[in-house]
């Protein structure tokens, strides 16, 4: 059975298989959840990203998790800057990143979430956390014989 858990604290150290990284386009690391994530993973979670070559915004690509003792893996995912003149356009591509996320932590028991582009991408909570929960739900129905846990 599948189990969705709203947790507030520190991704890097959340007991989870796989964590996803709320990346920037380089995937070479920044501010907010992409900086702890590549300080906790250390030095060879920046050179794992450079062979990467980058991602386009709703893409998700994995590293291995490194310095991160509570992680196998690193999913990192683009999302979209939020603007309030396309919002549709937005939650599309926010809607891919959970979805693409999730496709590539298939055979994991389990993966944490942060936020996606609700800090300096602007995305407002509620309508993020709408559009997450709805991404999960639907791709969970979509794979029924997953155990996947998320967080």
């Amino acid at each position: 059975m599948t189990e969705l858990i709203a947790y507030q604290g520190d991704i890097t150290r959340y007991p989870s298989e796989v964590i996803v990284n709320a990346a920037n386009s380089s995937l070479l690391g920044g501010g907010g959840v992409d900086g702890a994530i590549h300080r906790a993973a250390g030095k060879q979670l920046l050179e794992a990203c450079r062979a990467l070559g980058g991602a386009a915004t709703g893409e998700a690509k994995m590293t291995d998790a490194f310095n991160i003792a509570s992680a196998l893996k690193i999913i990192h995912t683009v999302g979209p800057v939020y603007r309030a003149s396309s919002p549709e356009k937005a939650a599309e591509l926010l809607r891919a990143c959970y979805r693409n996320s999730l496709e590539l932590a298939t055979g994991y028991r389990s993966i944490a979430f942060p936020a996606i582009s609700t800090g300096v991408y602007g995305y407002p909570i509620v309508a993020a956390t709408e559009v997450a929960l709805g991404a999960i739900t639907n791709w969970l129905e979509h794979n029924p014989d997953t155990s996947l846990e998320t967080i």
